[in-house]
């Protein structure tokens, strides 16, 4: 498990921002936009929100971006299809606070960041108006110094510590030289020692046995509070309980009543279904990542047996979405697990595995898949996911059917976030994975029939 000891750092001590959101009620709580990093989806902050909504925060009050093109360029100042510059991802935020004030009535807003969404706001608040549109501003896993630090080498990337982006961003700021833009209250959360992308070895790039000429301290900023959280890793920056517990008192100078997620009742769940590639409609546009909708992909949602993975009785909920991808409202089962079928042209039948949804989301994104060529021959293909943090074998308590640790998780560090199982032909079976606590188990279905099986871990 990890621990729960926070390390505060920074000029600021432990002057937390008492009277930001103090009232009890937290009725006037400033609206939070949460921004996704390199390649990620709105749907990641779902279980953060919960936290925030489990605590008072008004549920009118939490607003996520889901940027259509979530990857970054190699290069920031060539265009590349299929991804976005530092200026089109600040664009993006700049619209969302406009629009969020506008609708709110708020003065200023908080911004939230994971890993590059913490970039796009830093360039917004020292480039774009954020200084006096943001009061303040938390970044999880931010490279700020950057994933590498060597001059010469791919310095066109946001993510060179040398290049112009982030060398623009670090310039002094005021009488103390500090690296944040004045005006705004500034949090920073990091590994001690376990984020993949701040390491001084260049194994998580590639570049195994090479100095990145980063530090474990790479997220830090001068000038901000820095928290530092032994053993999270990168995506925990953000999305575990600790890093909330981190947030909370920063903007509210108080403890969180719980770091749990309260159950709630009805449960109303609804998402985006979303596709691959440059045309998520297009096999040929590739494979990776983007959040544009998916329009006509045909859902199925079914209840299933906890133990076995076997659906109880027929669909749950049917829908074919429309342009916008949109799928809900759907009412789910306190404490039921529940399987979602996703079907499309030029996609394999995507099954998905979910734990029982404590409370109501509409951040319930599901992505279709296709099978790669390599898997083709394979009876079934299982891929495990954890979305919200990346496993590491010396400190998670886990197994993928019966495999400790899963395929793929090396025996150290936190650096791999799926891992994948493929069954021999005509096998029809339960296939069961734990992690920290939470299990889930689906069903293997054919690969030969156009099938693919995704367990997705929520914590």
């Amino acid at each position: 498990m990890i621990s729960r000891r926070l390390f505060l750092e920074g000029a600021t001590g432990g002057l937390l921002l008492a009277g930001c959101a103090g009232a009890p009620t937290l009725q006037e709580a400033p609206p939070i936009v949460f921004v996704p990093g390199n390649g990620d989806t709105a749907a990641l902050w779902q279980t953060t929100v919960w936290r925030f909504e489990s605590n008072g925060w008004p549920r009118d009050r939490l607003h996520v971006i889901d940027p259509p093109y979530p990857l970054s360029r190699d290069d920031d100042a060539k265009p590349q299809p299929g991804r976005s510059s530092t200026a089109e991802h600040m664009a993006l935020l700049k619209a969302e606070v406009d629009r969020v004030l506008q609708a709110s009535g708020a003065q200023k807003v908080v911004l939230i960041g994971n890993s590059r969404g913490g970039n796009a706001i830093r360039n917004y608040i020292q480039n774009g108006g954020g200084d006096k549109t943001v009061s303040h501003a938390v970044l999880g896993g931010t490279p700020s110094h950057g994933v590498w630090a060597i001059p010469g080498f791919n310095e066109g990337s946001e993510f060179s510590g040398t290049g112009p982006f982030l060398t623009a961003l670090n310039a002094p700021k005021g009488p103390n030289g500090d690296e944040v833009t004045p005006g705004v209250k500034w949090l920073t959360v990091r590994s001690d020692n376990n984020d993949k992308f701040a390491q001084p070895d260049g194994l998580w790039i590639g570049a195994r046995g090479k100095p990145t000429h980063i530090t474990f301290a790479g997220p830090e900023l001068k000038g901000a509070t820095n928290v530092v959280i032994p053993r999270i890793d990168h995506r925990e920056t953000s999305f575990s309980p600790v890093a909330f517990e981190a947030t909370w008192r920063f903007l509210t100078g108080r403890e969180p009543a719980s770091t749990a997620i309260q159950p709630e009742s009805p449960i109303v769940l609804g998402g985006k279904i979303i596709g691959l590639g440059l045309r998520p409609d297009d096999p040929a546009s590739g494979n990776f990542a983007n959040n544009l909708p998916l329009a006509g992909a045909r859902l199925e949602v079914y209840a299933t047996d906890a133990a076995t993975g076997q659906r109880r009785g027929d669909a749950a909920h049917r829908q074919t979405v429309g342009a916008d991808g949109r799928w809900g409202p759907f009412t789910a089962q306190a404490g039921m697990p529940y399987e979602f079928v996703i079907s499309a042209p030029g996609y394999a039948i995507t099954h998905i595995y979910r734990s029982p949804f404590p409370r109501s989301s509409k951040l319930i994104h599901l992505r279709a898949e296709r099978l790669a060529e390599a898997d083709k021959g394979a009876g079934a293909v299982v891929t495990l996911t954890r979305p919200r943090g990346y496993f590491d074998a010396a400190r998670d308590r886990m197994s993928f059917d019966g495999q400790t640790p899963p395929p793929g998780v090396p025996p150290a560090g936190a650096g791999v976030s799926s891992s994948k199982i493929k069954t021999g032909p005509g096998e029809d079976r339960a296939i069961t994975a734990e992690f920290n606590g939470e299990r889930l188990t689906g069903r293997t279905w054919p690969a030969a029939g156009n099938h693919l099986v995704m367990l997705e871990l929520t914590y």
